[in-house]
């Protein structure tokens, strides 16, 4: 089982960031052997109860979601993504990667290889909007009010994700 790092972004301009859980970054849940990484990372998260799958990119321009938190699976390629709003920390990812980010954490592409693809997804019962403009009261505090997913979308019910955010809420 792969530990991932952990990083915790205030908000920045008018990306909120979520008030206490971290961003999650797995490195190399995938080695370069593996065949085909997006239907891997398909498996895990079907596995693990995250639904709404997608496969693309990520959006060139800052954006953040109020209504789920999400998981990036890096199937493909390399990029350099900007996470936690126009103020936050540059990320440099690559295939077998996987980032999850809790709702209102800003992100966007600065530039990826021609072959850059992600895998995405969200907890059971909670849908992606796409904002990119200040939060307003009511979407603050549905962000902070997302329950902790009942699973982590690599490795289900006992993954660090369910740990690592059930502390950070409580600490809250």
């Amino acid at each position: 089982m792969t530990e991932p790092e952990t990083l915790v972004f205030s908000a920045s301009e008018w990306v909120p960031n979520h008030p206490f859980l971290p961003v999650l970054a797995y490195r190399a849940v995938f080695p370069p052997e593996e065949d085909d990484r997006a239907a891997a990372f398909e498996r895990r998260f079907g596995a693990a109860g995250w639904r709404g799958l997608w496969r693309n990119g990520v959006f060139a321009y800052q954006h953040y979601h109020s209504g789920a938190h999400e998981v990036l699976g890096i199937a493909g390629g390399e990029a350099e993504l900007l996470i936690g709003g126009p103020t936050g920390a540059r990320l440099s990812v690559r295939a077998g990667d996987c980032l999850v980010l809790p709702a209102g954490t800003g992100h966007r592409r600065l530039s990826a290889s021609g072959d850059f693809l992600v895998v995405g997804g969200y907890p059971p019962g909670q849908h992606a909007d796409i904002l990119t403009t200040e939060a307003t009261i009511d979407q603050l505090a549905a962000i902070e009010a997302l329950p902790v997913p009942e699973s982590d979308p690599l490795y289900g019910a006992d993954g660090p994700l369910v740990t690592i955010w059930r502390r950070a809420a409580a600490r809250a």
